[in-house]
């Protein structure tokens, strides 16, 4: 289904609202604007950062981390799925251990990850691979069990074995729910990514950006502006996901 135009401009029309909301309350002095600057000052000075040295860079270490995590989530979800979903006992031993695991938050296992791991690329990968790879791997589970059992069956009765069915069958039928993962896996490992920079406070990111400019005096403006550029780059790899997702499973809609 086409969105119509009207759908369309709700988010700018959001957007639009929030920022008026912001320059209203700065010129009106109802915050300060050391504690909130208006937006117009935040998207300005959002703007100016990849002309500063350095922050294309911290762009760069943040995009890689976020990638490389990603694509091993991503690798790591579908095939424990696959396994998972498609061979019943397994799925059974391993459950409650995954039911353990799930709810342990990441943001926890940074000082235990820093110590082994120590600080650096690696315990970032790791921590985002951690985070981002329960939604790529309960999105396969479930759409697996959400498979239409006469394909699947017929294959079977005409001797194809459990490898086979499960790749002409049960993958390409899962695959809007595995896209759905990770489109949610792309969030989980973004927001990780940043916050395990902020925590670190060191080397190079935009969360150490962010973090550097919060102990900067007046630094809220670049904090904000830090910020803007994470909320965009989130904004940007959800919207590609989208697109693709709906050009890709267009069938799966209908």
């Amino acid at each position: 289904m086409t969105p119509t135009p009207g759908r369309w401009l709700r988010g700018p029309a959001g957007v639009a609202a929030a920022v008026a909301l912001s320059e209203i309350l700065a010129a009106t002095g109802a915050i300060p604007r050391d504690f909130l600057p208006p937006a117009s000052a935040v998207l300005a000075r959002a703007a100016r950062l990849p002309a500063e040295p350095g922050f294309l860079g911290d762009l760069a270490t943040t995009v890689t981390a976020w990638a490389a995590g990603l694509a091993l989530a991503v690798l790591i979800g579908v095939t424990l799925g696959l396994l998972l979903g498609g061979v019943p006992a397994v799925g059974a031993a391993l459950r409650p251990v995954l039911e353990f695991l799930r709810p342990i938050p990441s943001v926890a296992l940074i000082p235990l990850v820093s110590l082994i791991l120590g600080a650096g690329l690696t315990t970032e990968v790791t921590l985002i691979v951690y985070a981002a790879v329960w939604p790529v791997l309960f999105n396969t589970i479930y759409g697996l069990s959400e498979v239409d059992p006469v394909p699947r069956d017929t294959l079977r009765v005409f001797g194809f074995g459990r490898a086979e069915v499960m790749w002409r069958v049960s993958l390409p039928a899962a695959a809007p729910f595995i896209a759905t993962g990770v489109r949610l896996a792309a969030a989980v490992g973004l927001i990780l990514a940043v916050g395990t920079e902020i925590l670190a406070g060191f080397g190079d990111g935009l969360g150490v950006f962010i973090a550097q400019a919060q102990q900067a005096v007046a630094g809220t403006l670049d904090v904000l502006a830090g910020t803007v550029w994470a909320g965009t780059l989130g904004l940007l790899v959800n919207a590609v996901l989208v697109v693709f997702s709906r050009r890709a499973f267009g069938w799966h809609g209908r």
